[in-house]
C-alpha cells in the first residue's frame, strides 16, 4: 500500500500565463468565475447527473486539479482528496413551490452563487442542482475563468448534452452546435504568438506613457501595428461617470429576460444591412438607456463602451480549454434616442473592431499581465477597465433541442466575470430558435437587474417594428426611421 501511495503524487503542471492572469484577477468585489444556469423540462435527479458529470465533465482531467500560485508561478496539481460529492450538490430554492415566484428565486439564489468565492483548496467548479423548477429542474454551474474562456466553456456544458433523449453513443454530437470558423479566426492563430513575445514589452512601454506621453511615438514605432493599437486602447477616454459606474460592493443581481424569436432578429438585421450580432448590442443598449433616463441620468451625446471577448481559436479547439480570446472595446450609443441610428453606430463599431488587431493585442497584454508583479497588474488592471462600463457576450448555441441525462433542455444562460471595476455584465446566447438575454450587476450599481432586462424586448421591438413597417426594396437608415416613427 505504501508503494501505491508514493506513486500516487499528485501531477503538476505548470498553468500558461494567460491563465494565471486570469487566476490572479480575482477580487472580493469580482470573483472572476463564469456563471451559468440551465433549466430542463423534465425533472433531473442528482444520481443521473452526477453520471453526467463523472463520466463527460471529468473526460476533461484538468478538472480534476485545483490552481496553486505561487510567487515563482501558478500551477496546476491533481487534488488528491477529490470528492464529487463536494463539487455536485442538491440545492433549494426557498418558498413554497409557485411558478410567478420561482424565477425570481431562481434569480436570487444565482446572484448569491455568482458572489460566492470558490474553495481556493480545491478545483474551482461547482454544480448546483434544484431537482424542482417549473415542470422539471434548473441547474446552476460554477466554473473559473481560469480554466478557460467562456466560449470553450459553453463548448465543455454542451458537450454534457445530447442531441436526443437517448443519445446513439457513435454519433459525433459536436456537429449540432460547432460552426467552422473562417481564414480569419486561422490567421489570427498563427500571429498570436508572435504578439505574446511582445507583448511584456509593450506593456512595460504603455505604462511607463502614462507617465511620459512622449513615449507614445516610439511605441508605435517599435511595436509597429500592436504598437498603434496598443497606443489606441491606452488614448482611449475613460467611461464617462454615470451611474452605471462607481464603487463596488460584494454582491451581485442576477436577472434574465423572456427570450426572442431568433428568425425575428434575423428579419431585423436582413431589413438594416447589419448582423444579428450588431441587432442584439443596439437593444442592450436600448435598455440601458431607458434605465437609465428613468433614474434621471442626462444621456444627450453619452455614449459608453464594453469590452466583448473575441475568439482567437478554431471552435473546435476550444473544448482543449484554455483562455484564448482577446478583447475589443465596443461603443454603446446609450444618447442616441432613434433606434436605427443606434443600431447603425453599434454597426459601424463592430466592423471597425473586425479589421483591427486589438483583440490580439488584448491577449499579448493578458500574457504578460500573468508574469507581472501584482503592483503592475493591479494598475493595468484598473487602467484598462476604466474605459468601459460593461462586459458584453454572444454566444451562438446550438438551434435544435438538447437532452442533459435525457431531460430536455428548455433554456440557458450564462454570465462571464467583470474585470477590475467594471461592475455590469451583459450576456446573449442563443439556443434552439431563441435568443437569451441576461444581465449581472453590482447590486450598489444596479440593485434591481429586472428594471433593466425587462426594457430589452421593447427595445427590441421597436427594431422589429420599424423592420416590417419600412421599404423591403431598400436598406432601413436613420432618416427612414423618423418619417415612421413621425
Amino acid at each position: 500500500m505504501a508503494t501505491k501511495k508514493a506513486q500516487a503524487k499528485p501531477r503538476r503542471e505548470p498553468m500558461s500565463r494567460v491563465d494565471t492572469a486570469w487566476l490572479r484577477m480575482c477580487r472580493p468585489t469580482n470573483p472572476m468565475m463564469i456563471t451559468g444556469v440551465l433549466m430542463f423540462d423534465e425533472p433531473m435527479t442528482l444520481d443521473r447527473l452526477k453520471q453526467v458529470i463523472r463520466k463527460r465533465f471529468l473526460a476533461y482531467p484538468r478538472f480534476l486539479q485545483k490552481a496553486v500560485d505561487t510567487p515563482a508561478g501558478a500551477s496546476w496539481v491533481t487534488d488528491p482528496d477529490f470528492d464529487l460529492d463536494w463539487h455536485v450538490r442538491l440545492s433549494a430554492l426557498p418558498g413554497r413551490h409557485d411558478p410567478k415566484s420561482e424565477k425570481k428565486a431562481l434569480e436570487r439564489f444565482t446572484s448569491q452563487m455568482a458572489s460566492t468565492p470558490l474553495d481556493k483548496t480545491k478545483p474551482l467548479w461547482q454544480f448546483h442542482l434544484i431537482e424542482r423548477y417549473g415542470t422539471g429542474s434548473a441547474l446552476v454551474a460554477r466554473i473559473h475563468h481560469s480554466y478557460a474562456d467562456g466560449i470553450a466553456l459553453v463548448q465543455v456544458l454542451l458537450s454534457l448534452t445530447d442531441t436526443s433523449r437517448k443519445p446513439d453513443a457513435g454519433k459525433d454530437l459536436r456537429s449540432a452546435w460547432l460552426k467552422k470558423d473562417g481564414a480569419e479566426v486561422v490567421r489570427r492563430v498563427g500571429a498570436i504568438d508572435r504578439y505574446v513575445q511582445i507583448g511584456g514589452k509593450m506593456l512595460g512601454k504603455g505604462m511607463e506613457m502614462m507617465q511620459d506621453p512622449t513615449l507614445a511615438t516610439m511605441l508605435a514605432k517599435e511595436g509597429g501595428e500592436i504598437g498603434r493599437e496598443l497606443l489606441h486602447a491606452l488614448s482611449l477616454s475613460d467611461d464617462p461617470p454615470t451611474l452605471l459606474r462607481g464603487k463596488l460592493g460584494v454582491s451581485k443581481r442576477v436577472a434574465w429576460a423572456e427570450p426572442l424569436d431568433l428568425e425575428d432578429v434575423k428579419a431585423v438585421g436582413r431589413a438594416c444591412d447589419c448582423t444579428v450580432n450588431d441587432v442584439l448590442m443596439a437593444a442592450a443598449a436600448g435598455a440601458l438607456r431607458s434605465y437609465m433616463l428613468e433614474r434621471g441620468e442626462q444621456l444627450e451625446g453619452v455614449t459608453l463602451r464594453a469590452t466583448v471577448p473575441v475568439n482567437l481559436r478554431p471552435l473546435e479547439h476550444a473544448r482543449k480549454l484554455g483562455n484564448h480570446f482577446g478583447l475589443v472595446f465596443l461603443d454603446l450609443p446609450v444618447g442616441e434616442d432613434n433606434p436605427i441610428r443606434r443600431l447603425e453606430r453599434v454597426a459601424d463599431c463592430m466592423r471597425d473592431l473586425k479589421n483591427s488587431r486589438q483583440a490580439i493585442v488584448a491577449f499579448g497584454l493578458l500574457a504578460a499581465l500573468g508574469m507581472a508583479p501584482a503592483a503592475v497588474q493591479g494598475v493595468a488592471l484598473e487602467l484598462f477597465s476604466r474605459k468601459a462600463t460593461a462586459v458584453a457576450t454572444n454566444v451562438p448555441g446550438p438551434q435544435q433541442p438538447l437532452y442533459m441525462g435525457g431531460s430536455r433542455v428548455r433554456e440557458m444562460m450564462f454570465w462571464v466575470p467583470q474585470t477590475g471595476s467594471i461592475g455590469i455584465g451583459v450576456s446573449i446566447l442563443s439556443y434552439n430558435g431563441r435568443v437569451h438575454f441576461g444581465l449581472i450587476a453590482d447590486a450598489k450599481l444596479i440593485p434591481d437587474p429586472d428594471a433593466v432586462i425587462r426594457r430589452f424586448g421593447p427595445e427590441f421591438d421597436k427594431l422589429l417594428y420599424l423592420a416590417l413597417m419600412g421599404d423591403w426594396e431598400r436598406t432601413l437608415d436613420a432618416p427612414g426611421a423618423v418619417a415612421l416613427m413621425a
